[in-house]
């Protein structure tokens, strides 16, 4: 028997498989009450069974032990021993907590925790990353790296596949794209095992979308997406030439370049927006595409084809490797992703005005900027007045770097100093502007601050009344921020000179 009628074969087997085991999952399913009850950030409006991954499971295992008992040209390559073991049961794991998160809904660090344990597993079995290499140039990782890099590695594709499942048939079809590729680049390198594997799960993997793809009936759930990332990522691993991060490894991580791409960003979209990291919400690539107007249907069908030309992609650098052409091809990738990450508003917060503010911030805060620690020398000559005089003073100074057209100091119940920035200015007056025969329209530029000054305890010691006319300067990023450390180190002082 050819190798080419035995995948063929694989896959009819598992799709068939499927094809049963899933109606039956589904019932199992409903009886036992592990259902997806819709919230707030869900698609779909009525409870469906959400343990479909379960016949996704049942079918790979099925397959490949009839493929190994009885197909020839399976047997042959495949051995059973301890890195195989490993393996296996690092993918046990992951399912039994993605089946048990399906029932009981465990906490992001109880499912990370056991996602860490599946990824050791297979690195003591084998499946490791131990270095990188594109053309002739490589590196080779100590332990502590390899093994850092390849628990990424894991995670990565196990949590891209879970993220990503949140619109009926939008995982399962990339995974099925993923396992044709994987397929096609396997034997054109002439590893025919991991062929045999990519089209054992491609067909349980097409049978189930029969009844996920929109309207689901039934849902993979991370039992589910916990094992389909799991399998993806080792057996890229172990199909990888000499294990390295070479153009092999990139196949996949290629063609799941959608949901790659978002659980990389999903983290870094919730830190910088000050959310918990590892918190679900609705800012996904496919709710993006929603929130555009796109059915669910067709925001699916817009991923699958965004999938297909990586899928050509891969395949091309596949046939083309070591021609010169994937620097080409990746080049392309990149400009299409920018392309796409502008056009969709995704990365909209990441714009360099906002960045460069969040920059502004931190250098502020830190004392890294020079106005910052200028700012700090007067904050002392304030802390270290030993008179009221010379705290006015000083606090002219400060109150003339952060750009203050006028100010008065109440010390008690009366005000005991005047300051202003310009003898000559209109604004001689504190009062509320409406109570100036100026009128409210002069005044619409005027910013008044009356700052209480007081400690601890409830006794008010005083206020400080600021000016500032924005036609003059608009108020700076940091002012604020430097008022209130201002009206902290005047307290302290006027406290201590009150004694």
């Amino acid at each position: 028997m050819k190798i080419a009628t035995t995948l063929i074969l694989l896959f009819m087997s598992a799709l068939g498989f499927s094809l049963t085991f899933t109606p039956l999952v589904r019932a199992l399913g409903i009886r036992l009450g592990a259902m997806d009850i819709p919230l707030e950030r869900n698609v779909h409006t009525k409870p469906i069974p959400r343990i479909g991954g379960l016949a996704v499971f049942l079918s790979f295992a099925i397959t490949l032990f009839l493929a190994n008992t009885f197909l020839p040209h399976v047997s042959k390559l495949y051995v059973f021993n301890f890195n195989i073991a490993m393996g296996y049961l690092g993918a046990f794991v992951v399912l039994g907590c993605g089946l048990w998160d399906d029932f009981r809904h465990l906490k992001p660090w109880t499912k990370l925790f056991f996602q860490i344990a599946a990824a050791t597993l297979a690195f003591v079995g084998g499946a490791k990353i131990t270095g990188m290499s594109f053309g002739s140039y490589g590196i080779q990782f100590n332990f502590i790296i390899s093994y850092a890099a390849t628990i990424f590695w894991f995670l990565l594709f196990v949590n891209a596949v879970n993220l990503i499942d949140g619109l009926d048939g939008l995982a399962g079809g990339l995974i099925f794209f993923t396992c044709v590729v994987m397929v096609i680049s396997s034997y054109i390198n002439h590893d025919y095992l991991s062929a045999f594997y990519f089209s054992i799960l491609g067909g349980a993997v097409l049978g189930f979308l029969r009844y996920n793809f929109n309207p689901a009936t039934v849902f993979m759930g991370d039992g589910g997406s916990y094992f389909l990332g799991y399998v993806v990522a080792i057996l890229a691993i172990l199909g990888s030439s000499k294990s390295h991060v070479g153009t092999l490894m990139l196949i996949p991580l290629l063609a799941l370049g959608v949901p790659i791409f978002d659980s990389i960003l999903s983290p870094i979209r919730r830190f910088i927006r000050g959310r918990p990291m590892f918190q679900a919400d609705k800012d996904h690539i496919h709710h993006v595409f929603l929130r555009m107007g796109l059915s669910s249907r067709n925001a699916v069908l817009l991923i699958y084809g965004i999938t297909m030309a990586l899928c050509i992609m891969a395949i091309f650098i596949t046939i083309f490797r070591g021609k010169g052409f994937e620097g080409i091809l990746f080049a392309l990738l990149l400009f299409g992703m920018i392309f796409l990450v502008r056009k969709l508003g995704y990365l909209e917060y990441l714009a360099f005005d906002k960045f460069y503010g969040w920059f502004q911030d931190v250098t502020d805060v830190t004392g890294i900027s020079q106005k910052r620690r200028s700012f700090l020398s007067l904050q002392i000559a304030v802390n270290s007045s030993q008179n009221i005089d010379e705290l006015w003073e000083s606090l002219g100074e400060a109150l003339e770097m952060l750009k203050f057209d006028s100010a008065e100091l109440h010390y008690g119940k009366e005000p005991v100093f005047h300051w202003k920035i310009n003898k000559d200015s209109e604004l001689l007056k504190l009062e509320h502007p409406l109570s100036s025969e100026k009128g409210k329209d002069y005044y619409d530029s005027i910013m008044r601050f009356e700052i209480p000054l007081s400690n601890e305890t409830p006794k008010i010691l005083g206020k400080l009344i600021l000016i500032k006319d924005l036609q003059r300067g608009q108020l700076q990023p940091y002012t604020i921020r430097r008022m209130e450390s201002l009206r902290y180190t005047l307290v302290s002082n006027l406290t201590r000179l009150k004694k």
